[in-house]
């Protein structure tokens, strides 16, 4: 941001001065050590009362995370150069660098330096394309830097990320670009075997072990010797079983069921869950030790509903995907037809659009989709609702949110003609964590009071409110709001 620039101590080329500087403290938190005017300005803040703040409260809800960005850098010892981030409510994308600057004695932290560029982005920008994974924004393209830098390495990553956001697809590309490409890639569903046969499928088992043993049978460890090992939804294994996995995780060792000898297997494991393993070793359902030994690495896939950017250049993808499976081609959607489905916030993530998709270009043999085609579907997903009359809904079946028809418009494909667009409707907790539904209109009084009432903290905001996270964010442009303003009306 700013034009003057520093010379590094060791006389290589000048670099742009840091718009801020961030030192890590004590447990691992980074807290703003130096402000930029004009990031200061950009921010709304004083630059004095922004010094000595944590740096996920300065600039909450980033994507990526500063501190997560600062920590791969100093770990790599070198700079991470154009990182594409989206800086919490700010609409507008920017480029940032990131140097570590090395230990300040006098306080015995690292310290990373970060300069900011906005990016002026065009709505024809090619997607990034990897491994059947495609997209733009600012939260794909973290999972794709983490990708090539986690690959080369040995070491355990666990895969977080709600169900259908692809964990499989990124254990595939870590396996495709590791030291270990030609051997083998075998994944087990730890959800889907039985508890009982879980740990014969892991490890193997001699003839006669067990009652239906005929057999000797070879395991998944066995099978990715030399390869890649991916447990999907490791955070429902059961305890004995884990504590055997660890014990082959530190020994390298593994025993069949029923044999005698052991023998020494080369796997790298990486590990998919959609269950908070933190929560689950907090309730006694996930071994501690296994936790710290699997999660060395990890990797959060974000949900559809946080990257809505991505969402044309996934109907794009699909599209040419369907037109080879088919034999025949539609060419695109029209506007509103991906309007809507930008509208909707997707529980099933990217595999619910996909079927979706999938189910819209079987039952439609035009060139071009419109939203109508998308009709049925809607008034399915309707029927799925529970009705906001003073009904609950369990946690089990809770889901984020959904299309609702609004008003009539000109669909591009069939002409002029009544067809449904969308109103945002989700669900909220209520003070008695009650359930239901309802069109979302915040105001700016509501917008503030939550805010306020959440110290500053957009994410704890937006659940007072009973909305998503980006929806907040969508109001605050609506409504002309920044942190600024916020806090101006904060300190009423």
């Amino acid at each position: 941001m700013e034009e003057q620039s520093m010379e590094q101590s060791h006389g290589a080329l000048p670099v742009p001065a840091p718009d801020l500087v961030i030192a890590e403290g004590p447990g691992g938190h980074w807290r703003v050590k130096s402000l930029s005017g004009s990031l200061a300005r950009l921010l709304g803040l004083d630059v004095s009362l922004a010094v000595g703040r944590f740096a996920d409260q300065l600039l909450p809800g980033s994507v990526p995370s500063l501190e997560d960005l600062a920590r791969d850098a100093v770990s790599a010892g070198r700079a991470l150069l154009g990182i594409r981030v989206r800086l919490g409510a700010q609409p507008d994308l920017w480029s940032i660098d990131v140097r570590p600057l090395g230990l300040d004695e006098a306080f015995r932290a690292h310290e990373v330096a970060i300069v900011f560029r906005q990016l002026e982005v065009s709505g024809k920008e090619a997607p990034v394309s990897l491994y059947g994974m495609v997209g733009n924004s600012p939260a794909i393209r973290e999972v794709f830097r983490k990708i090539a830098l986690f690959a080369p390495s040995d070491a355990a990553v666990v895969i977080t990320g709600e169900t259908g956001t692809g964990k499989e697809l990124v254990a595939r590309a870590l396996h495709d670009q590791s030291l270990r490409p030609e051997g083998p890639f075998v994944a087990v569903n730890c959800s889907a075997i039985s508890d009982e046969l879980l740990e014969s499928e892991l490890f193997g088992h001699e003839k006669g072990a067990f009652t239906g043993a005929l057999r000797s049978h070879r395991g998944r460890f066995e099978r990715a010797d030399g390869g890649t090992l991916f447990l999907d939804e490791a955070g429902d294994m059961p305890l004995n079983t884990q504590a055997k996995l660890l014990r082959v995780l530190e020994e390298g060792m593994i025993e069949r069921v029923g044999a005698e000898r052991q023998q020494r297997v080369d796997v790298r494991i990486v590990a998919a869950t959609n269950v908070p393993l933190e929560q689950a070793v907090g309730m006694g359902r996930f071994r501690a030790d296994l936790y710290h030994r699997i999660s060395v690495l990890r990797i959060h896939l974000p949900p559809l509903r946080e990257r809505a950017e991505d969402i044309p250049h996934l109907v794009e993808h699909f599209l040419k995907l369907f037109a080879r499976k088919y034999g025949r081609r539609v060419y695109r959607l029209t506007p509103e037809a991906v309007n809507l489905l930008r509208s909707y916030l997707w529980p099933g993530n990217i595999r619910e659009l996909r079927n979706v998709l999938e189910r819209v270009f079987i039952e439609n043999r035009a060139d071009v989709i419109g939203a109508r085609a998308f009709g049925e579907w809607i008034r399915e997903r309707q029927d799925f609702l529970v009705e906001s009359r003073g009904q609950t809904v369990s946690e089990r079946d809770f889901v984020p949110a959904m299309v609702l028809p609004h008003r009539e418009v000109r669909d591009e494909a069939a002409g002029s003609g009544p067809d449904p667009t969308v109103l945002e409707a989700e669900f909220y907790a209520g003070e008695e964590r009650r359930r239901s539904t309802r069109p979302v209109n915040l105001t700016v009084e509501e917008v503030a009071r939550a805010y306020c009432d959440a110290g500053g903290n957009l994410a704890d905001a937006a659940r007072r409110l009973g909305v998503h996270r980006a929806t907040l964010y969508r109001y605050m442009k609506k409504l002309g709001l920044s942190r600024a303003t916020l806090e101006r009306q904060c300190e009423r």
